[in-house]
């Protein structure tokens, strides 16, 4: 392991707060190994760049000779998190969750060294526990402990309904705690109060209390929204290396910073260095490379980042794809946008019939590829590249 000074630093990169840094480091003085756990509810058969910020922050843990524990919520995502929510989320089936499980554990492993990893399942602890155990786990809170997270007390407020079982979840996420006996809890920003809960669970059997380490929601392809599979603006870990590409070419060259600091493994002050070199007149773009060509390296392997790349500049550098290009903003009405329609609303052409003309001539492309479906939809949140004709360019976001 690091010095002490090294490794809190390193820690820190990216980190929106660490309850309390002082207990952080007086466990890391003892010379232990520490037990670093973060739960991810198998909700969805894939994980995008947005989960990978707290997977990349075990990996930092685990090059420091801690133990790594990689808690699949499939008890938990029976229930549904809440967190954030305005609304009760819809559970799902054992089934689901057993099929979405195996992706994450083949998919975990494409970041964090599989011999070092411990994979937890929470239905190992919470299945066997009988109602009498769950109503004693529902007695160390109360409902207006509950009701001062933000996230309930906005919808009690306004009157929306919040199912009993939501109550439960952040008490259960708790007690993974207390079975796991982790020493530092990993979470998103948005899990602050069930990372308490887990402390004070902790603190109330007699244990020493874990470590919160809160990171920051990745923000998606708009720059606005987190990250999310239904918003459209996400980048998939198993997404086709020239989609990787594209999609992380897309992003804005202010987000770029954010993904630099909290996806790249680069050292901070090789990437300030690049900060420097562009306000001192380098191409953003060239930079923005480097960060696509390490994360398609992660997910898939560097010959296919050198082909994507290579791919990217034949379809985009050669084609003339102007450095200067307008970037716009189009509200939609709805959850997605015709391509006549958002030609027309981006200015790339005159009317929906000038729309249909020019996709009938084939002189209409999304990010370098020629669309030919008249009736295609572009979802809320995506961010692509349009094109009409040989000059016509500009970089959209639909919000």
């Amino acid at each position: 392991m690091n010095s002490e000074k090294d490794a809190i630093d390193q820690f820190r990169r990216g980190c929106d707060e660490i309850l309390l840094e002082a207990e952080l480091q007086a466990k890391l003085a003892r010379g232990k190994p520490l037990r670093i756990k973060a739960g991810f509810d198998p909700t969805a058969p894939d994980l995008h760049l947005g989960h990978t910020v707290l997977i990349n922050k075990m990996r930092q843990f685990q090059e420091q000779g801690h133990h790594i524990m990689f808690l699949i919520g499939d008890f938990t995502g029976m229930i549904g998190d809440p967190s954030g929510k305005s609304a009760t989320r819809p559970a799902l089936t054992p089934e689901q969750i057993s099929q979405n499980a195996q992706s994450y554990q083949k998919q975990v492993f494409k970041i964090l060294d599989p011999d070092t990893t411990e994979i937890c399942f929470n239905s190992s602890w919470h299945g066997p526990r009988s109602s009498a155990d769950m109503i004693r786990l529902a007695s160390r809170h109360t409902v207006a402990r509950m009701l001062e997270r933000d996230d309930f007390a906005k919808r009690y407020r306004n009157n929306q309904p919040i199912s009993i079982h939501e109550f439960l979840y952040p008490l259960v996420q708790g007690w993974d705690s207390v079975e796991m006996k982790a020493d530092v809890e990993l979470g998103g920003t948005d899990q602050k109060f069930n990372l308490l809960v887990g402390r004070e669970l902790m603190k109330a059997e007699g244990m020493e209390p874990q470590v919160i380490l809160t990171m920051p929601i990745l923000e998606g392809l708009d720059g606005v929204q987190k990250m999310s599979k239904s918003l459209g603006n996400y980048i998939g870990i198993e997404d086709a290396p020239n989609d990787m590409f594209g999609k992380i070419m897309s992003i804005s060259d202010e987000l770029m910073w954010r993904y630099f600091e909290l996806l790249s493994f680069r050292p901070m002050n090789e990437i300030e260095q690049f900060q420097r070199d562009i306000a001192a007149g380098s191409n953003p773009r060239d930079t923005k490379f480097l960060l696509a060509e390490e994360i398609i390296a992660r997910f898939h392997n560097a010959a296919a980042a050198e082909a994507a790349k290579q791919d990217f500049i034949t379809r985009f550098t050669r084609g003339a794809l102007p450095d200067d290009m307008p970037e716009i903003e189009i509200e939609l009405d709805q959850d997605s946008i015709g391509i006549a329609a958002l030609l027309k609303q981006s200015g790339l052409t005159d009317s929906t019939s000038d729309s249909f003309r020019m996709i009938k001539q084939g002189a209409v492309k999304l990010d370098g590829e020629k669309v030919s479906d008249r009736g295609l939809e572009l979802k809320r949140g995506s961010v692509l590249v349009a094109q009409v004709g040989k000059r016509k360019f500009k970089r959209i976001t639909l919000i």
